[in-house]
């Protein structure tokens, strides 16, 4: 009897504690975590207090959903730890990606990640991940881009550092080939640190999204800081956020913002012009192949209609008009910086005796060295533009059907790749070009040469099912045949093995649904005999094609 007396007491005073207010309190007090070195989107500042985008958001969040949060932040790879063994609720940034979503669950996104690859001034731009193997490499230890670097094992030499600045830092001393950061972290840190000597050299990664991260087991947390960035998102006010911490970085962009403005309206209305001109051109030739029976006159309206129609018309309405402005540029330009160069030491003394001053807007401390870099980088721009229309006008010129010209492959190549510079950026994100050392030239017509590139690259384009497929060309020279080769290698669909003897026929087409003629190869390859040359194909179904060109290096071309 007594024991049961004590177990009834024991029970009142367990029921008369208030537990219900010390629980609804510990359920409001949310433990988040992040970087503290992730500006401007989570870091310490001065004070040694979290900030950044995300601090603010998230403080946004617990307000509008009525709970408490202690935000900490520190070293990445150690919070992400503290996440998993449960030190830590919930985690106020993290890139999405696959491998990832195996572990934790992710809200809606709040930002999109760019990453790049950063390199000292003067190092060559990467375009693929390949081109790192064997490279030093540094990435932050337990960042997107270690778990990336793992997983597709590139092969490069990895130095693990504990934040961005540490990589940055490195790279700008002279240590290590590249690293690899968010992109506007990275920018950010390289104009607050001052690292002048270093850029980003290439972005090929896609975007990634970024956005809140528990563990698996806390699905019920997790909807609440959705529900949150919902209402915010519908309020206006995380677009407010976004912009006071990322819009000034954005914006900031080129320095000649408003000229590539222009130029991408240009481009524009250039390629429905074009487009215009294309659709011309495919009905034109539908009509002559209707009304000749003779394959070589059909062949010689072809080439005479590619280049008058599509190319001249277009040259002669616009080369003059685009020339213009940017002949004033190339005379204006180097007038600015010859009078910049004789303001450096006005301005200077201006500084030096009066301290730091606004000069279109920023600081004249930052504005000194971005200046000249701003005025090179416009007279490069206005020189790749008359470059261009001179490529255009050349191809565009009615040439001789004389093939007595010394021609270089490797000049014709490059120039046919400038001509169709759009439509690569368009196809895919992975080209490349192996030009072969000190090749000799062959005896022939650069303008039919250049054509059949032109032909042999859209079609590579137009067989990639993704971008994510590449494109190689390669030049060599065969000195046991005294021959010129250039090859043409694409990641597409392929060609059935019945196929690949009809190609050069005329008018057989796989794309008679897009427009096709199929004259193109049959031209193409009766320009290569008309020059002693072959052309020959090799493919497999859903592998790819190889487009394989020879030319005889004449013996006057040889000792030249």
């Amino acid at each position: 009897m007594q024991p049961n007396r004590r177990w009834i007491q024991l029970l009142l005073i367990v029921l008369s504690i208030p537990l219900g207010s010390h629980a609804a309190q510990a359920e409001q007090l949310i433990r988040v975590g992040g970087d503290h070195n992730y500006p401007p989107y989570e870091f310490l500042n001065e004070q040694g207090q979290p900030d950044g985008y995300n601090t603010e958001l998230t403080r946004a969040i617990a307000e509008v959903m009525g709970f408490e949060v202690e935000i900490s932040l520190g070293t990445w790879d150690v919070m992400r730890r503290r996440l998993e063994l449960g030190e830590i609720d919930v985690l106020q940034g993290m890139v999405h990606s696959e491998d990832r979503n195996r572990v934790y669950e992710f809200s809606p996104p709040h930002a999109i990640i760019n990453q790049s690859i950063f390199a000292r001034k003067g190092d060559a731009r990467i375009n693929t991940l390949a081109e790192m193997e064997g490279k030093s490499v540094i990435v932050q230890e337990g960042g997107i881009m270690h778990d990336y670097l793992l997983q597709q094992k590139v092969g490069a030499r990895l130095v693990l550092v504990e934040t961005h600045a540490s990589a940055l830092r490195l790279l700008a001393s002279g240590q290590h080939d590249y690293a690899l950061v968010a992109n506007l972290p990275g920018l950010y840190l390289g104009r607050e640190l001052e690292l002048s000597n270093i850029v980003p050299v290439g972005k090929p990664f896609g975007a990634l999204n970024y956005g809140y991260s528990v563990t698996k087991d806390n699905p019920e947390l997790l909807a609440q800081f959705s529900e949150g960035l919902a209402i915010l998102k519908n309020t206006g006010r995380q677009q407010a956020i976004y912009d006071k911490w990322l819009g000034p970085l954005e914006k900031s962009g080129l320095p000649w913002k408003k000229i590539g403005q222009g130029a991408a309206i240009a481009s524009a209305l250039l390629m429905l012009v074009l487009g215009a001109i294309m659709t011309w051109n495919r009905t034109l030739s539908r009509q002559v192949a209707r009304r000749t029976e003779e394959l070589k006159l059909q062949q010689q309206q072809l080439i005479q209609a590619d280049k008058m129609t599509s190319l001249g018309i277009l040259v002669s309405g616009v080369a003059h008009e685009i020339n213009n402005p940017s002949s004033l540029l190339l005379l204006n330009l180097p007038v600015m910086k010859e009078v910049h160069q004789d303001l450096e030491e006005i301005l200077e003394a201006h500084y030096q005796a009066n301290g730091d001053f606004d000069l279109g807007g920023l600081r004249y401390s930052r504005m000194r060295d971005e200046i000249p870099a701003m005025l090179d980088d416009m007279l490069t721009g206005t020189q790749r533009i008359r470059r261009i229309v001179d490529d255009l006008r050349d191809f565009a010129r009615q040439g001789t059907p004389d093939l007595n010209e010394s021609v270089d492959l490797n000049e014709v190549v490059a120039t046919a790749i400038r001509l169709v510079d759009n439509t690569i950026r368009n196809s895919t994100n992975h080209f490349s070009v192996s030009y072969g050392q000190k090749l000799p030239r062959f005896r022939g017509n650069a303008q039919r040469i250049e054509q059949v590139v032109i032909n042999l690259i859209v079609n590579a384009c137009q067989a990639l099912e993704s971008p994510e497929k590449g494109i190689t060309l390669k030049t060599r020279y065969r000195p046991e045949k005294q021959q010129l080769r250039l090859e043409v290698i694409d990641q597409g669909c392929g060609i059935e093995p019945d196929q690949l003897s009809r190609l050069s026929d005329p008018f057989y087409t796989t794309k008679r649904e897009q427009g096709g003629t199929g004259l193109g190869l049959s031209v193409s390859s009766s320009i290569i005999n008309d020059h002693g040359g072959t052309l020959v194909f090799d493919s497999e179904p859903d592998q790819g094609t190889s487009a394989i060109l020879y030319l005889p290096a004449t013996y006057r071309a040889l000792i030249k």
